[in-house]
């Protein structure tokens, strides 16, 4: 399949949540967000969105996994929020079993995956973000499979 992309650009952390609610809205289980980009550009303020949008409940409050390595919550999907970024090898991310998560049938959004793409599902939608200014975002949606290309043509529909 040819590789399906959008781009956007988000103005403040709560836009990138609003944008990041859109994407869980068209979720399933099964699908991967493979986010990429530098400290602070903005992948934890578009995971809390990504949990609005799955349905958890508002009270619930979306931290990064940075020492957890994974933090799971209940919507209308399970929501596996990884960081990978204190991890040092492949063999650290398999030896602490994170891979399994791809398969356990929830929504998998995992920071950093950049530095190891290729253990990563094929389905994955990858979202790479780039900081412009102190206050604005680009945001990419790209994937080569045809699930991830099913949401970027939903949100290409989406004002």
């Amino acid at each position: 399949m040819k590789e399906a992309r959008v781009r956007y650009r988000t103005y403040s952390d709560q836009e990138t949540i609003g944008l990041g609610r859109r994407v869980g809205a068209l979720l399933r289980g099964g699908d991967v967000l493979a986010l990429a980009g530098e400290l602070g550009s903005g992948k934890t303020w578009f995971t809390k969105g990504v949990a609005v949008g799955l349905e958890i409940p508002s009270d619930t409050i979306i931290t990064s996994p940075s020492f957890t390595l994974v933090n799971e919550y209940e919507g209308r999907w399970p929501l596996y929020h990884m960081d990978a970024y204190r991890l040092g090898s492949l063999s650290e991310f398999v030896s602490a079993g994170l891979e399994e998560y791809f398969y356990m049938g929830g929504v998998v959004v995992m920071e950093w995956a950049d530095r190891w793409p290729e253990i990563l599902p094929d389905l994955k939608l990858k979202v790479e973000f780039v900081i412009l200014d102190e206050f604005t975002r680009e945001i990419t949606f790209s994937g080569n499979h045809p699930r991830a290309g099913e949401i970027v043509e939903k949100l290409k529909k989406e004002p």
